[in-house]
């Protein structure tokens, strides 16, 4: 934290995400520090209408505790909703009591499914490390175009 305030101190001129009244500036967002903390609790949100927006989702879930982040994941090339999303509450103690109130029950005329978020996983972490064909290739069956009958190649 420290050395974030010392770089964003000596180069002023970076683009930020928000500001103070101090003039001070953050490069990065509140909601990452709520939950680099483990205060805040996010909540995955399944079985969404595809006209479910991310205010009406926001609006369902704020009667049980402060949202500090309602999100319904998109795909990329339509740019129409996956049918999941995610809702961060300030506290552990709001999310778990909209956990345990909205699981099941009817938004936008669908059922959800509500469920503690699970970390995201990276699948592309570094180079991709070539291996090789596996083994179950040298079983399958080669086919030669100019023969009439396949044959089975064996090692």
């Amino acid at each position: 934290m420290a050395a974030i305030r010392k770089i964003v101190g000596r180069n002023r001129n970076l683009t930020s995400f928000n500001s103070n009244s101090n003039g001070n500036c953050s490069l990065i967002p509140p909601t990452l520090f709520v939950s680099c903390r483990g205060i805040a609790s996010k909540l995955f949100v399944g079985g969404l209408s595809f006209y479910t927006s991310n205010k009406g989702l926001s609006d369902a879930f704020s009667q049980y505790g402060q949202v500090v982040e309602a999100n319904i994941v998109m795909d990329r090339v339509s740019d129409k909703s996956k049918g999941f999303g995610f809702v961060t509450f300030a506290s552990h103690e709001e999310a778990e009591k909209a956990l345990s109130e909205m699981n099941g029950k009817t938004l936008d005329g669908r059922v959800i499914v509500v469920d503690y978020a699970k970390p995201k996983t990276s699948f592309r972490s570094g180079m991709p490390i070539a291996r090789g064909p596996p083994e179950s290739i040298a079983d399958r069956v080669k086919v030669n175009f100019f023969d009439e009958e396949p044959k089975t190649q064996k090692s």
